[in-house]
Parts: structure tokens; sequence; C-alpha cells
């Protein structure tokens, strides 16, 4: 855990729990002597985001209620546009606007990216910066889409951290499982061929 990441999350109340329960010194250390670039994206950071096909993301809203939304795209559609920022371009959904509304008032986010497929997860917290207009959104633009966007959405990175992969339930997608099906159906295919040929040779043996 980076000492960006625990300075903004280990706040005096969390430290006196983790006082209490008996981790405040395994902790301690991420406060006193974390890695110092704990804000910065990585290449290990870039290739994971941008292999991402969607991600969840918390905002504030005025009653000081968290609001969780799942943002869904092709692959890619969240890109790293340097070392201390990402951005996407924001298509029209449901029209609620309940996030867009939420980050007026408190432009803070947090971000969990998930692979479950290979049990890896990455927290990011940024602040929220709009361009509104298709044009601002154009270079944030994913391959192959197919309506213009609402305006370009900027967040500064302030802290990530790679979460414990303990309780991540393996699951796959359609396509990160095609290669394995395609394997499988191909050894299906050899297996029934060969079954028809050794029917056949017991047929003209008779």
């Amino acid at each position: 855990m980076p000492r960006a990441f625990s300075e903004l999350t280990f706040t005096p109340t969390v430290r006196a729990h983790q006082e209490r329960m008996g981790s405040a010194k395994t902790y301690a250390k991420f406060i006193e002597s974390g890695p110092q670039q704990g804000h910065l994206v990585g290449d290990a950071e870039k290739a994971f985001i941008e292999a991402r096909d969607g991600f969840y993301q918390s905002t504030v809203s005025e009653t000081g209620w968290p609001y969780v939304q799942y943002r869904g795209g092709p692959t890619g559609f969240l890109k790293v546009l340097g070392p201390q920022s990402i951005g996407y371009a924001d298509f029209s959904g449901n029209k609620q606007y309940i996030s867009r509304g939420n980050l007026d008032g408190n432009d803070r986010i947090a971000l969990i990216l998930m692979d479950y497929a290979n049990q890896r997860r990455l927290k990011i917290l940024g602040r929220v910066e709009f361009t509104e207009g298709e044009a601002a959104a154009t270079s944030l633009y994913p391959d192959g889409a197919e309506a213009p966007a609402e305006r370009a959405v900027v967040i500064r990175v302030d802290a990530l951290d790679w979460n414990c992969p303990r309780h991540i339930t393996p699951r796959f997608t359609e396509a990160e499982l095609r290669p394995h099906l395609n394997t499988l159906g191909q050894q299906l295919a050899e297996l029934q061929a060969e079954n028809e040929r050794l029917k056949q040779e017991l047929t003209n043996s008779d």
C-alpha cells in the first residue's frame, strides 16, 4: 500500500480502530515509510487500466450518501493520459446524471478496477474535471464508438493501491474463455472424427 493512499484513507478514526484491533503497528509503516510515488500511474498500472472493459466508481451526494455506479465500455475505453491522469469519453446513458451532479458539488471520486480472472484489483482515488461537448471528448473516444459523447472526463489521480486478492472469486468473460473453448471444441471435433473412423473400421471388419 503506497503512502499517498494510506495518508488519505487512514484517518484518525480509522487509526483508532486499527489500534483497538491490533493492526496499527502493521499499517503504520505505510504512512511512515511507504512508497513515495503512490499517486503515479506506472507501466503496470497503465497496462492494467487499459485492459479493462469496466470499473466501479463512487461519488458523494450533497446529502452525504455515497453513490456507486458501474461504468462499462469496450476494452481500453478508460485511458491513461499521463503519470497522474486518466480519462474517458462520457456517453449518454439513462440521463439521471447522479454521478455527474454529485461531482459538481464534490469533485472527489473513487474507482475500483477488477480483473476477476486473474484475481487482481486496483483502487484509485482522484478528483474529476469535466469538459463539456462532443469536440472535447473526441480524443478519448474508444475504437468503434457509434454515438457522440456528451463530455470528456479527466481524473487527476491522488492515490492508488493494489488491493489484496485473497477474497476475489475468479470469474471469466466470454472473451477470456473463448481461446479455451476453441481448444476444447477442436479436441472434441478430433475425438468425434476418431470415433467415427473406429466405428467405420468395426463395420468394415464384420
